[in-house]
């Protein structure tokens, strides 16, 4: 069932509230890129090219780790040392779906109670629907219009599954590894793959008999980061300790993440990765548009009636999928 956002503004009204900063507004307005109504999502697209000038100046920092890490308070606190200084913040909850009603099962804004009520942050939860690898299909739409609204950080906290971390390492700046001390093996299990994506490392919890623990685990964590190739960026991640619940660590963090920006910023490569995320961007649009026409009825039916000759053994499944190319083909200059 296509879903419409319910709204009645018009478009140089969404364009003023969003500089202006509004917070009903941009909601709104992300609901209408999240739309499945292809009228809304023209529309979206419209309003975002408009903005684009106003884009692209705030810090993106994408955070993982696996549940029960304290990524929730860990944020919380982070998000509260930033509005002390002045800096408004945005925070998007990658949250899974419940795959009935489609809707966020997590509730972000219960689990970050004092954030949820600052003004100078926005939360938004995304559920995920069926999106590839846990990730909102409009998350950097998103990031964008966030930017525009004038919010100079942004937090991306991860699902903590599978392939999402890859799809939110390729939208963000800075990619923030949360590890938890004292649970068996220090990195949890954490495939190889993510250790090396992050710029930073921050081993959680590290207050009263967890000290101990916290130590091993940041002396293992820096053990697998001296394994890994060197960074194409020329910056070497750092593995720092916190406890969220004493409130340390949390301002050296943000320390970390400013030296990473002056950093890359200075070498010309946060440009650079900018650019490759546009590039990744792009091909992302295609994938999904293609796969979205391959849903088409008329091909769905032709795909059903070639699984039964495949299952049949009336044709090989190569054969098959050069038949649907075939009627792909004919689909297309048929539009």
């Amino acid at each position: 069932m296509q879903t419409a956002p319910s709204t009645n503004l018009s478009d140089p009204e969404f364009v003023k509230g969003i500089l202006a900063g509004d917070r009903a507004v941009l909601s709104k307005v992300i609901t209408l890129a999240e739309s499945t109504r292809e009228d809304d999502l023209r529309r979206a697209e419209g309003l975002l090219k408009t903005l684009l000038p106003h884009t692209g100046k705030s810090v993106r920092i994408g955070i993982t780790g696996v549940p029960g890490v304290g990524k929730s308070t860990f944020i919380e606190q982070f998000g509260g040392l930033l509005t002390k200084s002045g800096k408004r913040v945005a925070v998007l909850a990658i949250d899974p779906s419940s795959q009935k009603s489609k809707g966020s099962i997590l509730g972000d804004k219960t689990r970050m109670e004092h954030l949820s009520r600052n003004p100078h942050v926005f939360i938004r939860p995304t559920p995920t629907g069926l999106a590839l690898g846990g990730v909102s299909y409009h998350t950097r739409e998103t990031i964008l219009f966030c930017e525009a609204a004038g919010f100079d950080v942004i937090l991306i906290e991860t699902v903590g599954v599978g392939q999402s971390e890859t799809i939110v390492r390729g939208m963000v700046d800075f990619f923030l590894l949360l590890l938890l001390a004292g649970a068996g093996d220090e990195l949890q299990g954490m495939k190889k793959g993510i250790v090396e994506m992050a710029d930073g490392i921050v081993i959680n919890k590290a207050d009263g008999e967890n000290l101990k623990a916290t130590n091993q685990a940041r002396a293992d964590a820096l053990s697998a980061l001296h394994l890994q190739a060197a960074s194409s960026s020329g910056w070497i991640p750092r593995v720092l300790t916190m406890s969220a619940i004493e409130n340390r660590g949390i301002e050296e963090t943000w320390h970390m993440i400013e030296e990473f920006q002056r950093h890359t910023s200075s070498s010309g490569y946060f440009q650079h990765y900018r650019n490759e995320q546009k590039k990744k961007w792009l091909d992302e649009s295609i994938d999904q548009k293609f796969r979205e026409l391959l849903h088409a009825p008329a091909l769905r039916k032709q795909k059903e009636k070639l699984m039964e000759e495949v299952m049949n053994d009336s044709m090989l499944p190569a054969e098959a999928a050069n038949e649907f190319w075939k009627q792909l083909t004919i689909f297309l200059r048929g539009k």
